[in-house]
């Protein structure tokens, strides 16, 4: 152990280091937070462009991803934190999760309104306003995931007021 109370020579397990760095984009060395949450954007391209445009199939699955992979990160960042630390920033699949929220309220084809969601998530979960610092201090892997869940809610509502003043003065 290190003088964090970390594991030093012990490698993490497999599947929750998977899951924890985003399929490993965690490991991107500048800016990991940015690029696992470009991965997840990236993934609700390649959704969009698979699923049905038909219905809210995209909607519906980025949903499933988001609450689903909340456990899931959950899971794995409480598996990781003997080896990383607390807040680790190659832990990313909080961020997934995070960009996802936004996302989801999207239509199939709002590219540049995916973009906007990607840039409103990251604002929030840099800049940490409204609550969102607060949860990012404290301790457990639920808190980890936590900050970025609000980061994303707060992103979805400005989202969504955004379209809603484009709509009205297009």
């Amino acid at each position: 152990m290190n003088d964090k109370g970390n594991l030093t020579d012990a490698r993490p397990p497999f599947l929750p280091m998977l899951i924890g760095s985003g399929f490993g984009s965690g490991f991107w060395p500048w800016g990991p937070g940015t690029a696992g949450s470009v991965l997840a954007t990236l993934i609700w391209v390649v959704l969009d462009l698979l699923l049905p445009a038909e219905g809210s199939w995209l909607s519906i699955v980025t949903w499933m991803l988001a609450i689903g992979f909340t456990p899931i990160g959950t899971w794995a960042t409480a598996r990781l934190r003997p080896y990383w630390g607390d807040d680790p920033s190659r832990v990313v699949i909080d961020e997934m999760v995070g960009v996802w929220i936004p996302l989801a309220v999207l239509h199939p084809g709002e590219y540049a309104w995916a973009v906007t969601a990607l840039v409103l998530f990251r604002f929030f979960d840099i800049v940490k306003p409204l609550g969102i610092k607060a949860l990012d201090r404290r301790k457990g892997a639920f808190w980890v995931m936590g900050d970025d869940i609000l980061g994303g809610i707060y992103a979805l509502i400005v989202l969504v007021a955004a379209r809603a003043i484009y709509t009205l003065t297009a």
